[in-house]
């Protein structure tokens, strides 16, 4: 199922993949008023969707965004408030870039009615989408898991101290999935030591991952947060690293596999 704001590909297994932040698409009209540091996309989750392509093999559902969090986050509340209190972060409509360079020409940022339309036009359906999908699969399978598929570059002050672990998981301090789910998940980090991860650090899951996971109604929701450098280039023009992504892409399959496998029965 396609439309202007996502596609979605529909599978039967207990697994919905959303990447709420793959999207490149800037509308035209946006673009004009928008600075060349915010047309260069840097703050993209680039190529996610070609690296967990092998899901599809898997069954999954797959959910992708169109457009870049430029034109809107689709992983922060509607209301705005923040996620991570008393610590810099960019909202649902964001002005700056991560490097903290302005996205929008002198006198072009968006009004309140323009934030509304937005919400309204990208960021509600592809909610309303994901909460079908999720539904669905419900129905089918009584317990599922909800991946939420993020990157992001290794080195950021504006965020973090140094280089970021390789892989952060993150599950809003364990509420929003059953304990054994992220265990099994855990697990499959534990035993390999090619990559550096952690659980609930600086990344402890957005909006999608807070408000969806509720594992005592049947959705188990978990953040995984890369570090690009994993499977990528982090400098423009942002190419795909095959011979990086074939390192991780199995332990990710893994992951994927850990937590379906791991979820209550019934």
């Amino acid at each position: 199922m396609d439309s202007d704001i996502f596609a979605l590909t529909r599978g039967m297994a207990p697994l919905l993949v959303s990447f709420p932040h793959a999207g490149t698409r800037i509308p035209p009209e946006l673009e004009r008023r928008m600075t060349p540091a915010a047309l260069q996309r840097a703050d993209v989750d680039w190529h996610l969707p070609q690296l967990y392509d092998f899901a599809r093999g898997m069954g999954a559902s797959l959910l992708v965004a169109r457009h870049a969090r430029h034109v809107i986050d689709l992983n922060r509340p509607p209301e705005d408030e923040s996620l991570y209190p008393g610590q810099d972060v960019t909202g649902l409509i964001p002005l700056d870039t991560f490097r903290k360079e302005p996205l929008y020409q002198s006198g072009e940022e968006p009004d309140a009615a323009e934030v509304r339309d937005r919400v309204a036009r990208y960021w509600q359906p592809y909610h309303d989408a994901l909460s079908a999908e999720l539904a669905r699969l419900r129905a089918l399978h009584g317990q599922v898991v909800l991946w939420e598929a993020h990157s992001i570059c290794s080195v950021l002050p504006r965020f973090f101290v140094g280089k970021l672990a390789d892989l952060n998981l993150g599950t809003a301090e364990g509420g929003a999935c059953a304990p054994a789910v992220q265990a099994a998940v855990e697990a499959q980090l534990a035993a390999q030591t090619t990559f550096a991860h952690v659980s609930n650090g600086r990344f402890k899951g957005g909006h999608i991952t807070r408000h969806y996971g509720r594992p005592e109604q049947g959705i188990h929701a978990l953040q995984l947060e890369m570090c690009q450098c994993t499977y990528m280039d982090e400098t423009a023009p942002f190419a795909y690293r095959p011979d990086r992504a074939v390192h991780v892409q199995p332990l990710l399959q893994r992951m994927l596999e850990a937590a379906v496998q791991a979820r209550p029965q019934g």
